[in-house]
């Protein structure tokens, strides 16, 4: 298995359990928790930080991440008001292609908009759907209910092929799982999962051209001058995706700056990836020798196993945190996840039949 480096990792992460469950929320890291103590501290004593450069330079890290410059990458706090910017740029009855039960921030703003044709057809399917009249195929990169991959390769070659924009939600994805972001139209994250943020902290890359998008809820942080937009109309909306921009939330900015700096220091998601997925595969093999079905997701860090699903509070008593998904059981294993987690889950698990 790849090894991440152990004194940092030993440095930043002290859980009182056995956690697996990064797929609902990461765990913050000590240095995000002391930034985000003196942030509120300082603005309790009335000397606030300055907190606006926290959101930049987690903007800046968020772009090396996910290779893209930064001028293409906003900074808000939901997938879903970025995908209802996405959603109210398209004619009415524009083909919208979904996955089946993909997580409801990713499709619910197409539905919302009411006059969309919008589709759903299993995750394996969703290349060959597109069609020649498809203007957005909009899908999570990793499902959130059981961890499967999409075959992001077919899903971005289909689109070119017809003309189709897609818009793809990474929020269970990126912190492990490398990806180009220049290979799509759209893509938007929550931070507070794999990139171990607090809660509060999304990004959105748009196109270089920066999409055929209306800010629609531009305020005076997407001014080109913030500084001189915060009376009347934005006189100037910034050149670059900073237009997109919703006013941020400050503390939860100043802790990210400090989270995505971890990934990055950990090797990025190659390196993070790579162990976490071998630990999820160590779970798998255990979960086969207790005769237990899986739901297949191969290559991912998140694991599913149907029926146990109701074993989470018995595990919660144990010391074992996991979240109970349609009934299945779902373990996410990440960079502060050893092999001794994997083991105690296992141990705590009854052998199919039992």
């Amino acid at each position: 298995m790849e090894s991440l480096p152990t004194a940092t990792v030993a440095a930043e992460f002290r859980p009182v359990t056995t956690y697996l469950n990064t797929a609902s929320t990461g765990l913050p890291p000590a240095r995000t928790v002391a930034a985000l103590r003196a942030a509120v501290e300082s603005v309790a004593e009335g000397h606030p930080m300055d907190m606006f450069a926290d959101v930049e330079a987690a903007r800046a890290a968020f772009a090396r991440l996910t290779g893209v410059p930064v001028r293409r990458v906003a900074a808000g706090a939901s997938v879903a008001v970025y995908g209802g910017l996405v959603a109210a740029s398209l004619p009415p009855g524009a083909d919208v292609l979904t996955a089946q039960d993909d997580f409801s921030s990713t499709v619910n703003p197409f539905h919302a908009r009411g006059d969309l044709s919008v589709r759903a057809v299993p995750l394996p399917r969703i290349a060959d759907e597109v069609r020649e009249d498809t203007a957005l195929v909009a899908v999570s990169a990793v499902q959130s209910a059981d961890g499967r991959v999409a075959d992001l390769p077919a899903l971005r070659a289909a689109a070119r092929a017809h003309g189709a924009r897609v818009f793809l939600d990474t929020s269970q994805a990126t912190g492990w799982l490398p990806y180009d972001a220049d290979d799509y139209d759209y893509v938007a994250c929550v931070g507070y999962k794999w990139l171990l943020c607090p809660r509060g902290v999304a990004f959105f890359v748009v196109p270089e051209d920066l999409g055929p998008l209306t800010p629609l809820f531009a305020g005076w942080v997407a001014g080109e001058h913030p500084w001189d937009s915060c009376y009347g109309p934005v006189r100037e909306l910034a050149r670059s995706a900073r237009r997109y921009d919703e006013s941020p939330a400050l503390f939860s900015y100043t802790g990210a700056r400090h989270s995505l700096a971890l990934i990055e220091e950990l090797g990025g998601p190659a390196a993070v990836g790579a162990h976490d997925v071998a630990l999820a595969d160590r779970f798998r093999a255990g979960v086969r020798r207790l005769g237990h079905p899986l739901l297949p997701a191969p290559g991912s860090p998140v694991v599913s196993v149907p029926g146990l699903g109701e074993s989470r509070p018995k595990l919660a008593e144990a010391g074992i945190v996991v979240s109970n998904r349609a009934g299945s059981l779902r373990a996410a294993f990440h960079v502060h996840n050893t092999q001794a987690d994997v083991d105690a889950l296992l141990d705590a698990l009854p052998p199919a039949g039992d």
